[in-house]
């Protein structure tokens, strides 16, 4: 068992939430604002970061910034909260103990689709880079101190360009540091692209396998050797101090992905076809997850697949060693899940939601 409790308090649209889920996906159907986003949200929170929204601890609370919320879960066997207190960042307690947040990634494992990210192949490489790092951050929880160093290490840089310092000594010590994190980074990033590939070749899907590879944009994206990363750090430094920031590494890199005998880009297909490239994404890293503890959250998953594709992915889902929970307008839009899912019927009264499990 994955999630077996979800308590929420004054979380967005829920004054109050108590869930029970079991094996089963969990279905979450009702009108457009009735708060059924909301509960994937408040899931979503026991990943690292700031969720599916990405949103700040004061605009998730149900009355507004001066007021906080709680959210209680039991993984495992593992109780765990996160709550946040008016003007307060996010407390995080594991077995009833104070944890980074980094420790929920070695806890759990949270995958999410929203509709926003229906646009990743034709949205800008920072978003599909995110994307990617989120994928491989299920595989290896410690990319994010990874991501965190390099920031680190690249924010100082910037600062010392933008001022026009022209100390070497400052500088080779910032670029070693990028260029270790950065090395770090680019391994992890192609190990969960390789692990994505076997996934999606090891199964009979409906959705199309997508052919990815880490792009280099403005930068060395493939290159996880720390010293040629310093070397190309340094080199760049004139050009970089013209611009005031650093114009190449591997916080450039992009997710490219084609499709198809004919290598169709994704940005080129159809709407439908990016939604189930996408989705192949999804499935697929969840598919390679075996062993880990998973959730999957799909909001509004129906949306763009026609009534074949929506059966095969609900076959998909099933059969797949993660916790479900998928949200939808309509309870006909799960008729093909049958009693294989459990349904919660989500309205709103006023500013309050309310649920009942059926």
């Amino acid at each position: 068992m994955t999630l077996s409790h979800l308590h929420l308090t004054q979380f967005r649209s829920w004054a109050r939430l108590e869930l029970d889920p079991d094996t089963r996906p969990l279905a979450i159907y009702g009108p457009n604002g009735a708060g059924k986003t909301n509960i994937l949200e408040a899931i979503s929170m026991l990943a690292p970061g700031r969720g599916m929204r990405g949103a700040a601890p004061g605009d998730q609370a149900r009355r507004g910034p001066d007021v906080g919320w709680r959210i209680a879960a039991t993984i495992g066997d593992h109780p765990l909260e996160i709550r946040a207190q008016p003007g307060q960042p996010r407390e995080v307690t594991i077995d009833d103990k104070p944890a980074p947040q980094i420790a929920l990634g070695r806890l759990v494992r949270v995958i999410w689709l929203t509709p926003a990210m229906d646009r990743l192949w034709t949205d800008t490489p920072e978003t599909r880079r995110r994307f990617l790092d989120r994928i491989t951050l299920s595989f290896a929880p410690g990319h994010a101190e990874d991501a965190l160093a390099y920031e680190k290490a690249m924010r100082e840089r910037n600062r010392l360009l933008k001022d026009q310092i022209s100390d070497r000594g400052w500088y080779q010590a910032l670029e070693t540091q990028m260029a270790t994190a950065g090395a770090a980074l680019t391994r992890n990033r192609l190990d969960a692209l390789a692990r994505l590939i076997d996934a999606q070749e090891g199964a009979a899907t409906s959705f199309p396998a997508a052919r990815l590879q880490l792009l280099p944009g403005e930068g060395f994206a493939d290159d996880p050797d720390a010293q040629a990363i310093a070397d190309r750090l340094a080199q760049g430094r004139s050009r970089d101090m013209a611009a005031g920031r650093s114009l190449t590494g591997p916080h450039r890199a992009d997710l490219g992905a084609s499709w198809g005998p004919a290598d169709m880009p994704a940005a080129l297909s159809s709407t439908g076809e990016q939604k189930a490239l996408l989705l192949s994404l999804i499935l697929a890293n969840a598919r390679a997850l075996t062993g880990e503890r998973t959730i999957l959250l799909l909001d509004e998953v129906a949306a763009h697949l026609d009534a074949d594709r929506r059966a095969a992915l609900y076959a998909e889902i099933t059969a797949l060693p993660a916790q479900s929970f998928l949200t939808g307008t309509g309870s006909d839009l799960f008729e093909d899940l049958g009693p294989s899912a459990q349904r919660l019927a989500v309205s709103r009264e006023g500013t309050t939601s309310t649920a009942s499990l059926l």
